[in-house]
């Protein structure tokens, strides 16, 4: 690590570090990393020198600091924990914290899945039990497709060629050098080979979707040492009608609106709430509306990337959450709105993530017609004695970058442009971050991530892309921003949409665009 780039650093900040502070840093390769939780500490204390006995005071401050930094930082930081002593376990703080699952049921809105962070510690063996556990559910859902014939237990496979179905876990995936792809598959009783030829064009296709730890079904001729594959099967989503509504109601979806930011789009959010409140003429869709979603990210949060706070109008948490309240809080108070969080909301990146932390977000809370959830979540709207209801599934969406570049199709559809895209392949997955490298995430015995209910609605944000298009009968909706276009997102080529708000019509499934973006922008 160049420790001149981090003592400068220092002193551009108004503090010091002494040397065994730094040369705790030596094998943390994440400069970046390090200049955020070096910030963090002396903002937290007001300390002007930083000594490693302020950092072993701190320590489960430090732990929740890296907690919260994004995967790739966190990777690099492993070895700095075991320096600090630091546990794995998850902080005593925030595993009290008071999680609330608000109004379970609020006036037509019924929160289906709850989340409460657990208190324990993390072994090797809950990583395990995770993915047995997911493979046992998958395999309940694939051994009713019908193009998987009697599938079996690896280890019941002969050693004569014949026939055969399977269903397991892709451990790896490699060309071999005649360009045919070569996956590991597992299950609970063996591993072996399948091989998808390259002259079978369009299982050739398939199988380049193919991501890691995803679970499928494999249909050819083989034996117990290798399969060669004539088709795969996946999990799928797939709902044979599309639900209508007896009752006249609307549903909005929004996001990414980044309060705080100094690109925060507060003029148009305010024409937003004037438009909810009935003051635009030759509206009469408005009086219908009465769900709003929000998918994540609705603030612009503090330190989620080194010296963030030059991007901020607003740098106390506590206050972007004030200030976006008394926005919420002018929308007329028989709109239901349902919050869940994403990665710029001050609560962890590990998913599934807690609902927006109370001390923080304190004011938002008090927003009498405010349900909050977690991240992913299940939501029912519209339910009434004679109809169900529509079943809602809200997920931010971060994983969403991983698969836009790993899987070869989404790359060409360029899809972080299209998030529709990678909703489909999510859909198809069944699943909300298959590979285990897309997302952190807390790997409790039942995995959360699995979308075992199909939704009859999906929606997403943090593409900062408006999306809506149907997969197999379920709307997929991704929300657009309310923050302006950002040096990093030009830097990366997206094309961020703004101010765009899909209409949905629980009757008459119409679908309407309100556009609430200024020409200048």
């Amino acid at each position: 690590m160049n420790t001149h780039d981090i003592l400068q650093f220092c002193l551009e900040k108004g503090f010091l570090l002494d040397n065994e502070v730094l040369n705790m840093f030596n094998e943390t390769t994440d400069v970046n990393a390090v200049k955020m939780i070096i910030e963090r500490i002396k903002d937290s204390t007001n300390q002007k020198i930083i000594t490693k006995n302020l950092f072993n005071q701190n320590k489960d401050k430090v732990f929740q600091i890296i907690s919260t930094l994004p995967k790739e930082n966190q990777q690099c930081l492993e070895k700095l924990k075991i320096k600090l002593g630091l546990s794995i376990e998850i902080s005593k703080e925030v595993s009290e914290e008071k999680i609330i699952q608000r109004d379970a049921e609020f006036n037509g809105v019924k929160v289906l899945s709850s989340f409460s962070n657990p208190s324990k510690k993390l072994e090797v063996n809950d990583f395990t039990l995770y993915f047995r556990n997911r493979l046992s559910e998958m395999r309940k859902i694939l051994q009713g497709n019908s193009s998987l014939k009697n599938p079996v237990s690896i280890n019941k496979l002969s050693s004569n060629r014949q026939n055969i179905s399977i269903i397991g876990i892709v451990s790896n995936k490699s060309v071999t050098k005649n360009k045919n792809i070569l996956f590991d598959v597992e299950d609970l009783t063996g591993k072996m080979r399948v091989l998808i030829s390259q002259s079978n064009a369009k299982l050739y296709e398939k199988a380049e979707e193919v991501c890691l730890d995803s679970v499928l079904g494999f249909s050819g001729i083989g034996n117990r040492e290798i399969l060669f594959a004539n088709d795969i099967a996946f999990p799928e989503c797939s709902l044979s009608e599309r639900k209508r509504s007896p009752v006249d109601e609307n549903v909005l979806f929004l996001g990414d609106l980044h309060y705080g930011s100094k690109l925060f789009l507060e003029n148009n959010f305010v024409k937003f709430i004037d438009y909810l409140n009935g003051r635009v003429p030759d509206t009469p869709e408005v009086e219908k509306i009465k769900y709003l979603f929000l998918v994540g990210d609705i603030i612009a949060g503090v330190g989620n990337y080194p010296n963030q706070e030059r991007d901020l109008k607003v740098k106390d948490i506590e206050e972007q959450f004030m200030g976006l309240s008394q926005l919420l809080d002018k929308i007329r108070k028989d709109i239901r709105i349902i919050i869940s969080p994403g990665n710029h909301d001050g609560v962890r990146l590990m998913e599934p993530q807690p609902p927006l932390k109370e001390r923080f977000a304190w004011s938002i809370y008090d927003l009498k017609n405010v349900i909050l959830t977690g991240n992913p979540s299940w939501v029912n709207i519209g339910s009434t004695s004679g109809f169900s209801g529509f079943d809602v599934l809200t997920y931010h969406g971060f994983s969403f970058p991983y698969y836009a570049n790993t899987i070869p199709k989404l790359i060409v559809d360029d899809a972080l442009n299209f998030p529709d895209k990678i909703m489909t392949y999510l859909l198809k997955n069944r699943h909300l971050a298959p590979a285990h490298s897309s997302v952190q995430y807390f790997p409790s015995e039942e995995d959360p991530l699995m979308i075992k209910k199909i939704p009859d609605i999906f929606i997403s944000g943090h593409t900062h892309k408006s999306a809506l298009s149907y997969y197999n009968n379920i709307l997929m909706a991704s929300v657009s921003s309310w923050e302006s276009k950002t040096p990093y997102q030009e830097k990366m080529g997206n094309e961020p949409d703004f101010c765009k708000v899909p209409l949905f019509n629980l009757k008459t499934r119409s679908i309407k665009i309100l556009d609430f973006e200024d020409e200048k922008n």
